[in-house]
């Protein structure tokens, strides 16, 4: 699962996971608790994301399966991985709230907005892994977020008939 921060990831991963029995990757989470930062980014106030040791504290995992692996950024993990990236998207102004709500700079904030308008992760998405293999997902309410879960587990049905 990919999108700008604030889209809707996370709501999504913690009650797929519940329902489908997988375990939640969040990837921001694991790099704090790990320490896979390269810096600290004060113009964006925020860490800068090792992305190698992040990749070889999961490999082993995800060689595993049964994974939901959550980040705002997709397209530097391998596509064998992954059989569906779904990216959450969010309308602007919903997205501006919800980043405000997190105390985020203006420069962050901006910088969020403007990848959300400019589909940067979908984008993203759609260069990195098969176009199959892409979907979109809407986070903006608690109804797109059903809707959403609801083709998730549409799409997992399908695929374990495969």
């Amino acid at each position: 699962f990919s999108g700008t921060p604030g889209a809707g990831k996370s709501y999504l991963c913690e009650r797929l996971a519940a329902q489908l029995k997988f375990d939640w990757l969040d990837c921001s989470k694991i790099a704090k608790e790990n320490n896979f930062v390269e810096e600290y980014d004060d113009e964006y106030d925020c860490p800068v994301l090792d992305e190698d040791k992040l990749m070889d504290h999961l490999e082993p995992i995800m060689t595993k399966g049964g994974n939901i692996v959550e980040y705002h950024g997709c397209d530097f993990f391998p596509e064998r991985w992954f059989q569906a990236v779904f990216v959450v998207t969010c309308p602007n102004t919903t997205l501006y709230d919800r980043l405000k709500e997190r105390n985020y700079n203006e420069k962050k904030l901006t910088s969020n907005i403007e990848c959300e308008i400019f589909g940067t992760i979908l984008e993203e998405a759609k260069d990195s892994y098969k176009p199959d293999n892409v979907f979109v997902l809407r986070g903006e309410t608690r109804q797109d977020a059903d809707k959403s879960l609801k083709t998730v587990k549409n799409w997992y049905r399908a695929w374990k008939r495969k």
